[in-house]
């Protein structure tokens, strides 16, 4: 075989893993962003101030520390242990939580409860962007060396990967920022509306068929049941933006979730009852046309827009206008039991309707996906709110976050803040998503992973990381936003 197919059978005919190893490494992010705060929060109660005299240099190495290291360990060398790492850091998290709780004691529970908040960026909904972001970055490298456990790879027909969740999990985080989930008024010119929308997705129509060019040109490597023969996730991301804008200057955003509904269902029901489900799992004549060549990515969309249109729902909710802390504690806290009911209604699906399929991206896989996103999404509300409460009491305002109750010197805090990486990741994620994927092409071109050590691979993947890091943190320090669209 050659190196390409080889590559390619590398990656091919899996199985996933189970829901339940997904959902435990699902605590691991929200752990990284917690376990940043507080050893800020330690540095300002032993010294008063940021690290100096490098404070660039040194935020830089702690955010890629805190947030790109654990997550690289986890799905490499520490893979197996999964469980016992994400429990572990939870116990010491708690030990320091109540360390500097009860070591600086500047204001009451009840005070903090009892807070007003305010805030620039969209509530922890930042933080569930970025790091899926990041998490992707890791996953679309890592999956070529031998180190990264196959389970956690895309699966083949049928299973739970965690690479699965990625495509998904982007889908959700556009819908959760669109329009239409801010409560923008965009139906005062529906037709212009639209074209707007079509206007805005030609960045990811052209990134997909410069895509598609350099794999045909360059012979690179192809798991053509992903997608197709011609199809990618940039093709999938623009038509879904596309065919969701258009349907929602009819439906309401606040009735979207029934209209994912009813996609889902319908679709899962043209699955089970016709010959789709056997055209796009058994029927291999890709050379026939365009449809047979691409019919993973085209039907698929009929599931990425039921995850979309959930995604405008959970986006309506948390964009609701709050100001005080038990506002938010509560819609936390009904983010977590719709993520409970969305779970319930998964394992109900798997057992008398069929297991989840992300190359069919059927009911069961929707409601996977939106489950999933409601888990990371909670987590990282309940993280903030953690976070907030402890640059209360602790009186340390530096640390970056969406919200904050502190009302004075402004631009000192909006100019520490501007050393996190979450905002330099933020500012640029389209870009920060294509420089992972170039980084990744080219990795591969000047290395045989499958010949590497656990070592050598689990340095070439921090080595990547921190490339990425950089470049997109350089920009941020100069004010760059790659945007021209």
């Amino acid at each position: 075989m050659s190196q390409k197919e080889l590559k390619e059978a590398f990656v091919s005919n899996l199985n996933g893993t189970s829901l339940q190893e997904v959902v435990i490494g699902s605590f691991l992010t929200p752990l990284c962003l917690l376990n940043r705060a507080l050893v800020l929060i330690l540095y300002h109660q032993a010294k008063g101030n940021l690290p100096l005299p490098f404070p660039r240099i040194s935020h830089l190495f702690l955010d890629f520390i805190m947030m790109a290291l654990p997550l690289v360990l986890s799905c490499t060398v520490l893979s197996n242990h999964l469980l016992q790492v994400v429990l572990s850091f939870a116990f010491v998290l708690l030990c320091v939580l109540f360390h500097i709780y009860y070591s600086n004691h500047q204001s009451s529970l009840s005070t903090f409860l009892n807070s007003t908040v305010h805030f620039k960026q969209v509530p922890f909904v930042t933080f569930f962007r970025v790091m899926l972001n990041v998490q992707t970055a890791i996953s679309i490298l890592a999956v070529d060396f031998e180190v990264f456990p196959r389970r956690y790879a895309k699966t083949e027909s049928f299973g739970t990967g965690v690479m699965d969740f990625c495509a998904g999990g982007f889908i959700i985080g556009n819908a959760l920022v669109c329009p239409e989930a801010r409560g923008k008024n965009v139906y005062r010119s529906k037709m212009k509306h639209v074209g707007k929308q079509l206007l805005s997705v030609w960045p990811l129509v052209v990134l997909g068929a410069a895509r598609l060019v350099f794999v045909k040109m360059s012979n690179y490597q192809e798991h053509v049941t992903e997608y197709g023969v011609h199809w990618n996730f940039f093709f999938t991301l623009a038509l879904v933006r596309v065919l969701t804008s258009m349907v929602l200057v009819v439906v309401p955003a606040k009735h979207s979730w029934i209209l994912a509904l009813v996609i889902s269902c319908v679709y899962q029901f043209a699955l089970d009852t016709t010959g789709l489900k056997a055209f796009i799992m058994h029927n291999d004549d890709r050379e026939k046309d365009f449809l047979h060549a691409n019919k993973e990515g085209i039907f698929s969309l009929a599931g990425y827009v039921a995850i979309y249109m959930a995604g405008v729902q959970v986006g309506c909710y948390v964009m609701q206008p709050r100001s005080h802390v038990r506002d938010w504690l509560k819609a936390v806290f009904n983010l977590f039991m719709g993520t409970l009911a969305v779970f319930a209604a998964l394992i109900t699906c798997q057992i008398f309707v069929e297991p989840m399929s992300r190359r069919l991206a059927n009911l069961p896989f929707c409601l996977w996906t939106v489950a999933q996103s409601l888990l990371f999404v909670s987590c990282f509300g309940l993280v903030e709110l953690i976070i907030l409460c402890f640059k209360i009491t602790s009186c340390c305002h530096f640390v970056p976050s969406s919200w904050d109750s502190y009302s004075g010197s402004h631009k000192k805090k909006d100019d520490l803040e501007g050393f996190c990486l979450v905002n330099a990741i933020n500012r640029n994620q389209l870009l920060y998503f294509l420089l992972s994927n170039i980084l990744t092409g080219l990795t591969n071109t000047l290395i045989n992973t499958l010949n590497c050590s656990d070592v050598f691979s689990f340095c070439v993947l921090l080595s990547y990381m921190f490339t990425n890091f950089t470049v997109i943190y350089v920009l941020h320090l100069c004010k760059i936003t790659v945007k021209f669209w």
